[in-house]
């Protein structure tokens, strides 16, 4: 088969289309022919050589993929998946190629209404959202939550998934267009974080009770400022580093919670288990119409690394795809 190899750590140039071995199906585990993936800030972290797969894992990035099961691995015969199932997924990696070995009980339906290839903009969203903003997060009905980065594959799903809740969502992102976006998904309070404070917008709307962070270091002080009593902080992302100065005080005062989430590194376990949650809980959202993929733009594979300059130009509102 073929693959986006990263040859050494570095610039998009980096991501080569090459012949590499097919994959070999371990215990548990189902062969996807790939139709679609999706480029995550992961994978570019990956490329740059900040972020290596988990022990075991697929050396190619790629961490969701939607396609048809081809081969059924040893132990997963009794699973409920047949050869020609179309599926999307939940990936460790290996989603840059032809085929990917997928453990069962990260595999899941094509969602009604959806087509195969827009199905590849929701597994890692789905799961990252619902895992965190409910399991982790504890998001309730009339509460309000605020979710950086607004325009970001998460943040269109999370206002969206927020929402359908009756979650008050408020978001910030980098632009008048990004923010409008976010308006017609159903966030009531937008905030553009190069012209406005979203601390003192979010204190003057009453605070949140939950936010989703994906800046970390350079934000977490704003954050606990921009939290209710008893909020909750759920940090997913280092875009804005890993270190900063915490004020405990301010903690014990309003009784706040910080958390750090990643979904990658997770056993196999915890991942079905997340899974599961998402088809019982997410997919009649999306079913519904509550939650529609949100994508921006679809480049063939072999152009990974214009997609990984778009990823890191910012230019995008919601998911960039990439088909075979």
């Amino acid at each position: 088969m073929h693959a986006i190899r990263i040859t050494e750590p570095g610039g998009p140039e980096v991501l080569s289309w090459s012949e590499v071995p097919d994959p070999v199906l371990q215990e548990g585990e189902v062969l996807v022919d790939v139709a679609a993936t999706a480029v995550n800030r992961a994978d570019v972290a990956q490329r740059l050589g900040n972020y290596p797969p988990p022990s075991g894992a697929s050396e190619y990035p790629g961490l969701e993929c939607s396609g048809t099961v081809t081969g059924l691995g040893p132990g997963a015969e009794g699973s409920g998946w047949s050869v020609g199932d179309p599926v999307c997924a939940l990936l460790t990696g290996g989603g840059y190629a032809e085929q990917v070995a997928v453990p069962v009980g990260q595999l899941l339906p094509i969602p009604k209404g959806v087509d195969l290839v827009e199905a590849a903009a929701l597994p890692e969203v789905a799961c990252t959202v619902w895992s965190n903003l409910v399991m982790v997060g504890g998001l309730r009905c009339g509460q309000t939550v605020l979710v950086h980065g607004g325009g970001s594959g998460i943040g269109t799903f999370a206002v969206q998934f927020a929402r359908a809740l009756g979650a008050r969502v408020a978001v910030t992102a980098g632009s008048d267009e990004k923010l409008e976006r976010c308006r017609e998904l159903g966030a009531e309070i937008t905030v553009n974080y190069r012209t406005e404070d979203f601390t003192e917008r979010l204190r003057a709307e009453g605070g949140a009770d939950l936010i989703l962070d994906i800046m970390g270091g350079s934000y977490l002080d704003a954050n606990l400022r921009s939290l209710t009593t008893n909020g909750r902080l759920v940090i997913i992302g280092l875009m804005g580093g890993r270190r900063s100065e915490i004020d405990l005080g301010r903690m014990l005062a309003k009784r706040l919670s910080v958390q750090a989430t990643t979904l990658r590194s997770r056993p196999e376990a915890e991942k079905a288990a997340i899974v599961s949650g998402v088809l019982e809980q997410v997919w009649p959202l999306v079913e519904g119409g509550a939650i529609r993929p949100v994508v921006d733009r679809t480049l063939p594979l072999r152009d990974a690394a214009e997609a990984h300059r778009v990823m890191e130009s910012s230019a995008h509102t919601g998911k960039i795809l990439l088909t075979r």
